[in-house]
């Protein structure tokens, strides 16, 4: 991995306690003297995708693996829905051209600012953001849609009236994963919204979980008049990456912004 080792074999990185434990071993194998950081810089984000232990066996195969999902997803107190499924390739692109989060103490922006995030690629894109987007809207371009991967947009993060977040999240994240599977399996159902297809409070296991379906409806719903106001920021977003802008983009907003009414 990129972090350190201690000496009972946990992990550490330079942040986690104010002192450095004592037999550490840094993240290139070699014992801790303090003269340079234990753990890489990005020890906390990054790790070779290798190190899952979860990953394809036939993840480096250059004929590839099959995708059945793509997530994208959020830090949002607010508007956007626990999760959904985008209606076909041309929204799911919208949807992941249009992540944002807001700031937290750990990032660079303000607590509780807006941050966009196409993609989750923005510090990160070697080229242009508008052909970036035109790229993915190629792939699904004429392909079958029975084997395009579907496009879900999640956020864990809803917070009610006390300011605290609704959603345990954590493992709890697994039911709506489970949902997801069986919307890829023909068994699961859900209910279109404007923003896309959401699981009801039937539709997810609550086995084990007391969780009310008005708690379910606070983080599932869509706010008409919060997403007037999301979609104008959704024309700044665009504004500024207007150079070879895909005009489906345009468009599936566009659609969106008319279903609002």
């Amino acid at each position: 991995t990129n972090v350190a080792l201690t000496a009972d074999g946990d992990v550490w990185w330079e942040g986690l306690s104010p002192e450095a434990p004592e037999g550490l071993t840094n993240w290139k194998g070699q014992p801790h003297t303090g003269d340079e950081p234990a753990a890489h810089p990005n020890a906390r984000f990054a790790a070779p995708a290798g190190q899952c232990p979860a990953i394809a066996a036939e993840w480096e195969d250059p004929a590839g693996v099959p995708i059945s999902a793509i997530l994208f997803g959020g830090r949002r107190a607010s508007a956007v829905p626990l999760v959904t499924e985008a209606f076909d390739w041309e929204h799911g692109v919208f949807l992941g051209s249009t992540v944002a989060s807001e700031g937290t103490a750990a990032a660079e922006n303000k607590v509780g600012e807006l941050r966009r995030d196409p993609f989750a690629m923005l510090p990160f894109c070697g080229y242009n953001m508008g052909d970036y987007f035109g790229h993915w809207l190629k792939v699904g371009a004429g392909a079958d849609p029975a084997k395009l991967p579907r496009i879900y947009f999640v956020n864990w993060f809803r917070k009610g009236a006390d300011g605290k977040f609704v959603w345990p999240g954590y493992g709890e994240n697994m039911r709506v994963m489970a949902w997801m599977l069986g919307r890829i399996d023909g068994t699961a159902q859900g209910a279109e919204n404007v923003f896309g297809t959401s699981p009801r409070y039937e539709d997810l296991d609550w086995t084990g979980l007391d969780f009310t379906r008005a708690q379910f409806d606070s983080v599932i719903g869509v706010d008409k008049a919060a997403w007037q106001q999301e979609l104008t920021m959704h024309d700044e977003l665009f504004k500024t990456l207007a150079y070879h802008l895909p005009r489906q983009l345009e468009t599936t907003k566009s659609r969106i912004a008319a279903a609002l009414g």
